[in-house]
C-alpha cells in the first residue's frame, strides 16, 4: 500500500447539499453559547466536563480511567495499576493542553509551533513519549491492527518528505476566510488527521483543535465543547467517513455532514448539561447558605463544583482550618456530600458531590 496522497485545500465542496446541516448546527452551537451567557466563572462550573471530555477522548484511543478515577487521583488515591496511572496522565495532560492552547491563543494565532508545542503536553510522561515528543514525523507510519506490515495497513498517511508541505497548506487554509466556519472545522480536522503529522497523539490531539478553533473564530467566547461524546459512540462510522475522503466521489459531503450532525447533537448535549450544572449551582448555592450561614459557603461551593471528588486536606478557603472542617461537616450531614475515603493520620477525608459528578457522566457512578 502506497502513503496517501491528500488533496490540496480548499476541499472541492457541494455547498447547496449541505446547507440543512449548515444551517442546525450553527443554531444549535449558538444556543449553546447562549445557555453560558452571563453565567459567572462557567470555567469552574464546567471543569468537570472538561476533564469528562478528555476521558472520553482518551477512551477512543484505548484508555480505561473513568472520571471518578481521574477525580480520585487528584484527590490523592493512587491507582493500584501502573497502566490506569498511564490512563489518567493522559486525560490530565489532554486538559491541561487544551488549557495551554486556549492561553496560547490570545496571545497570537494558532500556528504549527503551537501544534508541536501541544503535542508535547500531551505525550509528556505517557506511552508514546519516546515517539517524537513535540516534533512532527520524519518516517512512514500507518494505521492498522497491531504489528501489522505496512502492505496490510487500513491507511498510509502522505509520505514524510512532503509532510511539510502538507500542513503549511493545512495552516493556511485553518486561516481562510471561508463561507461557513463549521464546514472549515470539519475540512480542518479531517484534513489533520489524514495528514496524521506525528508518530503518536494524531486523534486527541485533532479533537483538541475543535474546540479551540472555535473560541479563536469568536464561536465560542471559552474553548468548553465537548465532542469525544459523540465521535466515541459513532466510532465506526467516524473512522470510515475519514477513511473514505479522497477516495470515493461525494466522500466530503458524507464527511462534513457527519461531523455537523455530531456539532449540534452535542452542542444541543451539551447545552442541556450546562443548564443543569448551573440551576444545580443555583439551588445549591441557597441550600450551603441557609445551612451554614457563612461568608465561605459560596467560596467553598465554588471549590466543590470545580473538583466534585476531593481531599479535605486540599481545600484553600480564607479562615481557620477549624472552620473550613465545620463547613464541610454540616455540608456532609445534609447529605450533600458523601465520604469515598475516610481520613487517617495526615491523609485528608475524601468526599464526593455526588449529584453532580451523576449529572456529568449521565448515570450514578459514585
Amino acid at each position: 500500500m502506497k502513503p496517501f496522497v491528500p488533496g490540496r485545500l480548499p476541499a472541492p465542496i457541494n455547498w447547496e447539499t449541505l446547507i440543512p446541516e449548515i444551517g442546525a448546527a450553527n443554531r444549535a452551537l449558538a444556543h449553546y453559547e447562549g445557555s453560558l451567557y452571563g453565567v459567572p466563572n462557567p470555567e469552574v462550573l464546567l471543569s468537570p466536563l472538561t476533564t469528562q471530555e478528555a476521558v472520553l477522548s482518551s477512551k477512543i484511543e484505548g484508555t480505561q480511567a473513568t472520571l471518578g478515577e481521574v477525580l480520585q487521583f487528584e484527590a490523592g488515591a493512587e491507582p493500584a495499576e501502573k497502566e490506569r496511572r498511564l490512563d489518567i496522565q493522559e486525560i490530565l495532560n489532554y486538559r491541561n493542553a487544551l488549557r495551554q492552547g486556549e492561553q496560547a491563543l490570545k496571545e497570537k494565532p494558532f500556528n504549527l509551533t503551537l501544534l508541536l508545542d501541544l503535542h508535547s503536553i500531551l505525550l509528556d510522561s505517557v506511552r508514546g513519549r519516546d515517539k517524537g515528543r513535540g516534533r512532527f514525523r520524519t518516517t512512514q507510519n500507518w494505521i492498522g491492527s497491531p504489528g501489522v506490515p505496512m502492505e496490510q495497513a487500513d491507511f498510509v498517511p502522505p509520505d514524510p518528505l512532503h509532510l511539510m508541505t502538507y500542513l503549511d497548506d493545512w495552516e493556511k487554509y485553518y486561516h481562510a476566510d471561508r463561507p461557513d466556519a463549521l464546514v472549515q472545522l470539519a475540512v480542518v480536522h479531517a484534513q489533520f488527521e489524514i495528514i496524521h503529522p506525528f508518530n503518536d497523539g494524531n486523534g486527541r490531539l485533532g479533537r483538541i483543535l475543535v474546540p479551540l478553533f472555535l473560541y479563536e473564530k469568536k464561536l465560542l467566547a471559552r474553548p468548553m465543547f465537548y465532542l469525544s461524546s459523540y465521535l466515541e459512540s459513532h466510532r465506526d462510522e467516524y473512522i470510515a467517513r475519514l477513511r473514505a475522503i479522497g477516495t470515493a466521489d461525494g466522500a466530503w459531503e458524507q464527511w462534513i455532514k457527519f461531523f455537523l450532525s455530531g456539532l449540534e447533537r452535542q452542542a444541543l448535549d451539551n447545552a442541556s448539561k450546562a443548564r443543569a450544572i448551573i440551576d444545580l449551582y443555583g439551588r445549591m448555592k441557597t441550600r450551603v447558605l441557609e445551612l451554614t450561614r457563612s461568608i465561605y459557603a459560596v467560596p467553598l461551593l465554588d471549590q466543590i463544583f470545580e473538583r466534585p471528588l476531593f481531599q479535605t486536606n486540599h481545600l484553600k478557603l480564607p479562615g481557620s482550618r477549624q472552620g473550613s472542617f465545620n463547613l464541610i461537616r454540616t455540608l456532609r450531614d445534609a447529605k450533600i456530600l458523601s465520604v469515598v475515603r475516610e481520613g487517617s493520620g495526615r491523609r485528608g477525608q475524601v468526599l464526593a458531590f455526588r449529584e453532580l459528578l451523576n449529572l456529568c457522566e449521565g448515570r450514578d457512578v459514585v
